[in-house]
């Protein structure tokens, strides 16, 4: 699967674009601001209907307009083709494959694998835990539907749970009702999480040894409070406190993520390319576990991810992504003599495009 061209209206800082990309590796240059992250959130918006850096829509149109539209043409692995389209207005969207609109636009995450690696992704590692949640959310929800329902239906009983207990003191019946609601979800949750860190922890570690050419141990643990007892239990044990605090001590909306470098904790004590190394070799992780899930290669977005990496690192990156483990990819860099020696590494067929304020540039491949 691959996305062999792309058609932009008034996303973002691009007025019009129409770009025709390579199946395989696919640069972007340009200077700071213009325009290469934008494309690259683009073809994440096709795959995922929402945009990788922020929760809202209200910036995606072009400063003046009222209107942006992403339609991408992707090539299936059973030969067939997909037309995928969004449609962004200030009054909603609109997200059509094969010009049909979807009811629900949850039912297209799963069609379109993708990953992207961005410079934002440090919060994984040094913002709170709620982060790396919607991280464990994010990889479960594209490749196992009942998660997603799952995940949703214990958010609601959740709110209910909060309100009733901020109101002041309510019925014992009616928060067991809850609890009995929300406890086969939470399982599910709780069972999913726990068993993708497992799968990722030893995937990552090969990658991460490739990118940093050393034999540092890394470790990825899941911690929940259910790791102590179920969650009736849970429940039943923080009631009081609950009531006391207003909200909901404890349960899955706790679950954490703990990211160690030899032992230590990562964010405390590994250097910037350390860090930036581990983040990649997730990322990488996650990619090879979604591969498995859906049996074809997720599109690989790769966001300036160059700097704070040491050349022998740049070079390792290079030699991991050109082998055939990997589809579609796409790099930006604002340094275009990089670019053109990354370009040059790879053995593969490759498309180099120049940004300036929007406007796109394919630049001819060897000259």
């Amino acid at each position: 699967m691959y996305l062999s061209k792309i058609i932009l209206h008034d996303f973002r800082n691009i007025a019009d674009a129409s770009l025709v990309f390579s199946p395989k590796i696919n640069c972007i240059t340009g200077s700071n601001g213009a325009g290469k992250t934008n494309l690259l959130d683009a073809v994440y918006y096709l795959s995922m209907t929402k945009s990788y850096f922020s929760s809202s829509d209200q910036y995606l149109y072009r400063f003046g307009t009222e209107e942006a539209i992403v339609s991408g043409l992707y090539e299936m692995d059973d030969g067939t083709r997909e037309r995928v389209a969004v449609s962004v207005r200030r009054n909603g969207k609109t997200v059509t494959r094969g010009g049909k609109p979807y009811e629900r636009f949850s039912d297209h995450i799963g069609l379109l694998p993708i990953v992207m690696v961005s410079p934002s992704d440090s919060a994984l590692i040094n913002d709170s835990g709620d982060e790396r949640r919607k991280y464990m959310n994010f990889i479960l929800s594209q490749t196992d539907r009942n998660y997603l329902r799952h995940i949703q239906a214990y958010t609601q009983y959740l709110l209910r749970r909060n309100k009733l207990l901020k109101d002041g003191f309510p019925q014992e019946v009616l928060l067991d009702t809850l609890t009995e609601q929300m406890e086969p979800h939470a399982q599910y949750v709780y069972e999913a999480r726990r068993q993708l860190c497992t799968r990722l922890l030893p995937i990552a570690q090969e990658f991460y040894t490739k990118l940093s050419g050393g034999y540092d141990e890394i470790s990825i643990e899941f911690r929940s409070n259910m790791d102590e007892m179920g969650f009736y239990e849970l429940m039943e044990r923080n009631a009081e406190k609950d009531r006391i605090l207003g909200y909901t001590l404890a349960g899955i909306q706790r679950d954490e993520m703990l990211f160690t470098l030899d032992g230590h904790p990562l964010r405390k004590c590994g250097s910037q390319g350390q860090q930036k190394s581990f983040l990649l070799a997730l990322k990488l992780a996650q990619m090879r576990f979604m591969q498995d899930v859906y049996g074809l290669k997720p599109i690989l977005l790769l966001d300036d991810v160059f700097d704070k990496l040491d050349m022998a690192r740049v070079q390792n990156l290079i030699s991991i992504v050109s082998s055939r483990e990997f589809g579609q990819i796409f790099l930006s860099d604002s340094n275009k003599v990089r670019i053109s020696g990354i370009v040059d590494a790879f053995d593969a067929d490759c498309v180099e495009f120049i940004v300036d304020n929007g406007v796109f540039t394919p630049v001819e491949v060897g000259l």
